[in-house]
Formats: structure tokens, C-alpha cells, sequence
């Protein structure tokens, strides 16, 4: 595989990830998401302050571009630059574009470098990736947040659980390092929610009674 097949492999899946589905549905609706709530454009926030039609919409467009990426994007390539089945060389291009749409969502261009959290990407990219330890952390996940109703602390814990649950299902170690580097990538981005977590601040998941009209201002916690 040429060096310039990783190269656009990681250009285009990178600005697949940089999307900003969160950011666009609000600007949909007047409403410029980096301003209220906690100002993240991922789908929780939009949960919150949107409404559920719209928080779904974000969630499930946010995961398809981290599966789009390892699916559609990597196989493209594949064939196009090895016109064979070279499983090791699809792999590691399938592993590249899943962790460039990561970073274009979390890092995305089209908002100063600043974006999402990942984990609805993350998600995406897992099911191509890992589809058996995805299983194994949506459990833990909907435990978490059963129990705690922080959407944080349950992915927070669910990115932590991620390497262990990869190796459990019978992944290489190449497989449980690129999972771990995910994981330590989505718990850095929760780093505001860890503190708020610690100091007793973080807010617990609920839905605003009137979501198209909220406008609470971004919180500064």
C-alpha cells in the first residue's frame, strides 16, 4: 500500500468526521450550540436543549460517519490503491480512518478545532472495528447511566472498560492498543466533566420542557 493511500485515506476521513451534525441542526433552528448548556455540539447537549427528534438525529448521523469511515472509506481505498484483499493492509486502513474521523469530529476545522467528545463516532468506528467489545461497553454504559443518570460518568466508564472488553472478545494487541488510545482520547475530552464529577457540580441527564425555545446560556462550570 502506498504511502499516499494512508494519506487520503486519513484526509477524507477526517473531514467526513468534521461534520459538525450537532452545530448545523442547531444553526437549523437559530440556535448556535456553543452557546448554551455546556456548549459541546455533540449529542447530549443537543438532547438537552433540542429536543430528542433532534438529539437522535445527532447521535445516529454522528455514529454513521465513524462507520462510513471504516465501512465505506477504507474498503474504497483499499481497492483502489491494492486492487486485491490484502486483509493486514485493508486493517490498518480501516484502523487510520476510523481514528481520523474520530479526530475530525473532536478537532473539527469548520469550528476552530474545537468540537464533539467522540463517543457517538467512537461508537461508529467501533462497530466496524470491534463490533463484539462495542456490545460489552453499551452494556456498561446503560448501567452506569441507569444508575447514576450521568451521561459523562457512564462514558467515561464505558471508554475505560474499552481495551478490556477488545481483548476479551479475541482482538490482537495491535487491536487493544488502537482501543485504548480511543479510550484515553474520550476520557481527555470528559476532562471538565471529570472535575465537575469531583467536585459535585456535574448535572445529571434530563430534557428541557420546552427544548425549541431554550436559550440557557453556555455554563462556565
Amino acid at each position: 500500500m502506498p504511502i499516499v493511500g494512508h494519506i487520503l485515506t486519513a484526509l477524507t476521513a477526517y473531514l467526513l468526521g468534521s461534520i459538525p451534525t450537532g452545530f448545523l441542526v442547531a444553526k437549523a433552528r437559530g440556535t448556535d450550540i456553543r452557546t448554551i448548556g455546556s456548549g459541546n455540539i455533540g449529542a447530549t447537549n443537543v438532547f438537552r436543549y433540542l429536543g430528542t427528534k433532534a438529539g437522535v438525529f445527532v447521535l445516529l448521523i454522528d455514529a454513521l460517519k465513524g462507520w462510513l469511515a471504516v465501512a465505506g472509506l477504507a474498503g474504497l481505498f483499499a481497492n483502489w490503491f491494492q486492487g486485491s484483499t490484502d486483509l493486514a493492509a485493508r486493517e490498518r486502513l480501516e484502523i487510520i480512518a476510523g481514528l481520523s474521523a474520530i479526530l475530525g469530529h473532536n478537532f473539527t476545522c469548520w469550528l476552530y478545532f474545537k468540537g464533539g467528545k467522540g463517543i457517538a463516532t467512537s461508537a461508529g468506528v467501533l462497530v466496524g472495528l470491534v463490533p463484539g467489545a462495542l456490545l460489552i461497553i453499551l452494556a456498561v454504559w446503560v448501567i452506569v447511566f441507569g444508575l447514576s443518570r450521568y451521561v459523562s460518568l457512564a462514558s467515561i466508564t464505558a471508554s475505560f472498560t474499552l481495551p478490556f472488553a477488545t481483548w476479551l472478545t479475541g482482538h490482537t494487541p495491535t487491536m487493544v492498543a488502537i482501543t485504548a488510545a480511543m479510550a484515553a482520547l474520550a476520557i481527555f475530552k470528559h476532562k471538565s466533566n471529570i472535575n465537575r464529577l469531583l467536585s459535585g457540580t456535574e448535572s445529571r441527564f434530563a430534557l428541557k420542557k420546552n427544548p425549541t425555545t431554550a436559550a440557557t446560556p453556555k455554563s462556565t462550570s
